[in-house]
């Protein structure tokens, strides 16, 4: 019997088989659990999320947006049809107009600001609101940050704004729905390559940066924040809410760039070595570099 064997849950946010979101329904639907999902108004969000969803038997594919109070209340209701009392709610949201995100956030408009605001952080408020009637014997809502709401992190502009407040809003929403024994926490996943991500500045420089500089000298795999958010979701994190897990290799815990200098200063003498072995020899030997 799986570890979610009986359980049900409402996933939004699958984009595609990359997303987050999938790898967390996919570990949870191999546990046993019954799924609905909900995409983005439109015939190719659609497709794309039948594509994954259907094959492991959904119970629901619904489109949401979640800038209307009246289409999440809708979901939901369908999502009681479908599904009965729900154990578990995904979110996986976050938007903002490109121009917006792509500049430093000293440049960001404001109504760039309030529309990833309103779809990246007060969506979870709603969703939790609409989700706690449906579940009646408590259970988990788990959402996906980064952090750049922690920590500046270049490129990263007005989300990480965004995610700051979505991280407080983890903490009061525990708050708020601790009583139903409704369970809120959120991962802060490293970098993963997803639909989402191709909007964000300098990516594959900033996953490189991760592969530098945490203790595990690599980068994750989408499969581990998956297995993250199945225990989240599931009985064994009972006693856990209002927390931020990060699933990011141990990058998060670094004051320093770490190892990271001697695995540049060994990249840079590797490709002189390639073309100039005179001067890679003299930089080896040069007390300038050996300070480094």
């Amino acid at each position: 019997m799986g570890l979610l064997a009986g359980k049900k849950g409402l996933i939004f946010g699958v984009a595609n088989e990359f997303s987050i979101a999938w790898a967390i329904a996919k570990k949870a639907h191999e546990e046993g659990a019954l799924l609905g999902f909900t995409h983005l108004p439109g015939d190719k969000m659609e497709r794309r999320v039948r594509k994954v969803a259907e094959p492991i038997g959904a119970k629901l594919i619904t489109p949401c947006d979640v800038q209307s109070d009246g289409d999440v209340a809708r979901v939901f209701a369908l999502a009681g049809e479908a599904l009965g009392p729900l154990d578990f709610v995904i979110h996986s949201i976050a938007f903002g107009p490109r121009e917006d995100i792509q500049k430093p956030f000293l440049e960001s408009s404001r109504e760039g600001f309030k529309m990833a605001m309103d779809v990246s952080v007060y969506s979870l408020a709603l969703v939790s609101r609409h989700a706690a009637p449906y579940m009646t014997k408590g259970g988990s809502i788990v959402t996906l940050t980064y952090f750049g709401g922690e920590r500046v992190v270049p490129g990263y502009n007005l989300m990480g704004v965004c995610k700051a407040a979505l991280d407080a809003s983890v903490k009061y929403l525990a708050h708020d729905l601790g009583p139903k024994q409704i369970r809120v926490n959120a991962i802060s996943a490293g970098p993963v390559k997803t639909l989402a991500a191709s909007a964000v500045g300098d990516f594959d420089k900033l996953a490189g940066l991760y592969e530098l500089s945490a203790p595990m000298d690599r980068n994750i795999e989408r499969e581990e924040v998956g297995s993250a958010g199945l225990f989240l979701i599931s009985d064994l994190s009972s006693g856990i809410t209002g927390e931020i897990m990060h699933v990011d290799c141990g990058y998060n815990v670094m004051g320093s760039p770490g190892r990271a200098i001697e695995k540049v200063k060994s990249l840079f003498l590797a490709k002189v070595q390639a073309t100039n072995p005179d001067l890679a020899a003299k930089l080896r030997d040069d007390d300038e570099i050996k300070r480094l």
